[in-house]
C-alpha cells in the first residue's frame, strides 16, 4: 500500500529529475546557440576577406578560380557545421531522454489475474 511518505519522496525525485533534465536541456542548447554564432561570425568574416581578395583580382580567370575556391571552401565549412551541429542536437536529445529512459523501460506491475481477465475479454 502507498502512504504519504512513499507519495511524497516519489514526488520530489520526479521534480528533481525533471528540473535537472529542463537544466541540461537549457545548457546544450546554449552550446548550440554559441557553436552557431562562432560560425556565423566566421562564416562572415571569410566573405570579408574573400572579397577583399577578389577586389584586387585583375583578370576574369582569376576571379573566377578565386570565386571557385571561395564557394568550395564555404561549401565544406558549412556541410561540416551542419554535422557538427546535427550530432549536438542528437547528443542534446539523448541527454534529455537519459533521466526518463529507465521509468519507460521497466515494465509494469503485475496485475491481479482477475483484473487480467477483465482487460483480456474487454479487448
Amino acid at each position: 500500500m502507498l502512504n504519504f511518505d512513499d507519495a511524497s519522496r516519489k514526488s520530489k525525485e520526479a521534480m528533481d529529475t525533471m528540473l535537472k533534465s529542463y537544466s541540461d536541456t537549457a545548457k546544450g542548447f546554449q552550446a548550440i546557440a554559441a557553436e552557431a554564432a562562432e560560425y556565423s561570425k566566421k562564416s562572415f568574416q571569410d566573405a570579408v576577406t574573400h572579397m577583399e581578395a577578389l577586389s584586387g583580382v585583375r583578370s576574369v580567370e582569376a576571379a573566377f578560380e578565386l570565386q571557385t575556391g571561395y564557394v568550395r571552401s564555404a561549401y565544406e565549412n558549412f556541410v561540416a557545421e551542419a554535422t557538427r551541429l546535427g550530432e549536438m542536437y542528437t547528443d542534446l536529445a539523448k541527454s534529455a531522454y537519459k533521466p526518463y529512459e529507465a521509468p519507460v523501460a521497466t515494465p509494469p506491475v503485475k496485475a491481479s489475474k482477475a483484473a487480467t481477465v477483465v482487460t483480456t475479454e474487454a479487448a
